[in-house]
């Protein structure tokens, strides 16, 4: 089988190599592209070392999974090309997350909504993967009404650029930034760009695409915040249901649902922090406990490693999916 990764020698694109070692995802050709700078540079796999080629010289290789990971642009104008050539296009960008003919798949939750047709599929945005995998089991019991969550988000969720200018700030060094402001002892109340309506564009994802994956009938608002952390998306979320619920059900509900953790135990100091989840995929839920100044309502503490599941171990999942489903022969 011919795979590709669009972008790999991005943050997420390393990323989509580990996995792939790890999940042992069954290779038999390898197309590593990226930008004009890296082309003629390696990356290795499975111990094998791969000369990274032009998007162009991936196209005409007709590999049957192509992987992308370097942001919308490309995505928009390269997909549809590798889609016309029999490809099956997984994109970690934001460009066909709204597009009514496009699926956006969490594996977990909506995975068996794809069929053959679907030859361009979206993966969430990475707050909003780590979210939806903790409400979706609740909302098929209890019904969701409203969700106010604030995001405590990772600089890896920037990219490469965020991450340097953390790590330079902290020891004292003048470099490029990647923010308006300092990151280092201090948290921007500014992810992705405001829009006309006040909200930025990270917090419109998160609404808009919990109504595409869950229900548009749930309200829901959203403040996303970056913070000195260098990997690992933080939520605190708040959630009203139409039907009220006991806290042990809600356990019983979270640790039955595949890829979650309920890590819940505040009395020993145990609860979800970006230190416990990096390098994992799971996403890790704790802090459960009832609103009481509302009926019907909940709160919860969601922490992810956003590089993993919520971008290259996603994307890897919905890979598995299309070969599972026998859309790909391995």
């Amino acid at each position: 089988m011919k795979a590709s990764i669009v972008g790999v020698t991005g943050l997420v694109g390393k990323v989509l190599l580990k996995v792939m070692e790890e999940r042992k995802f069954p290779i038999t050709e390898f197309i590593p592209a990226a930008s004009e700078k890296s082309e003629g540079k390696y990356v290795i796999l499975n111990n094998i070392k791969y000369k990274i080629r032009s998007v162009e010289e991936a196209i005409k290789e007709k590999p049957d999974i192509v992987i992308f990971s370097a942001g919308s642009e490309i995505s928009l104008k390269y997909a549809p090309i590798f889609s016309e050539k029999g490809s099956f296009v997984i994109d970690n960008s934001s460009a066909w997350r709204l597009d009514t003919n496009k699926k956006l798949i969490i594996p977990e939750i909506n995975g068996n909504l794809l069929v053959k047709e679907d030859k361009i599929i979206s993966n969430p945005n990475c707050s909003a993967i780590q979210m939806l995998m903790v409400l979706y089991p609740l909302h098929k019991k209890y019904r969701i009404k409203r969700v106010v969550v604030s995001t405590y988000q990772s600089v890896t969720g920037t990219g490469k650029k965020a991450v340097d200018q953390l790590i330079n700030e902290r020891a004292n060094i003048h470099g490029e930034k990647a923010y308006p402001h300092r990151i280092d002892n201090n948290c921007l109340p500014h992810c992705d760009i405001f829009t006309k309506n006040g909200y930025t564009k990270e917090e419109d994802k998160l609404v808009s695409e919990t109504h595409k994956i869950l229900s548009r009938d749930i309200n829901i608002t959203a403040t996303a915040v970056r913070v000195p952390v260098v990997g690992g998306h933080s939520e605190a979320v708040n959630i009203e249901f139409e039907n009220d619920y006991t806290l042990s059900e809600v356990n019983k509900l979270l640790k039955e649902m595949p890829g979650v953790v309920v890590y819940d135990n505040p009395e020993n100091n145990i609860y979800p922090m970006p230190i416990i989840t990096e390098g994992k995929d799971e996403v890790f839920v704790g802090r459960i406990r009832r609103d009481y100044s509302q009926a019907n309502s909940l709160n919860l503490w969601i922490v992810a490693d956003n590089l993993r599941k919520g971008a290259a171990t996603n994307a890897v999942q919905i890979a598995e999916l299309l070969i599972e489903k026998n859309f790909v022969k391995k």
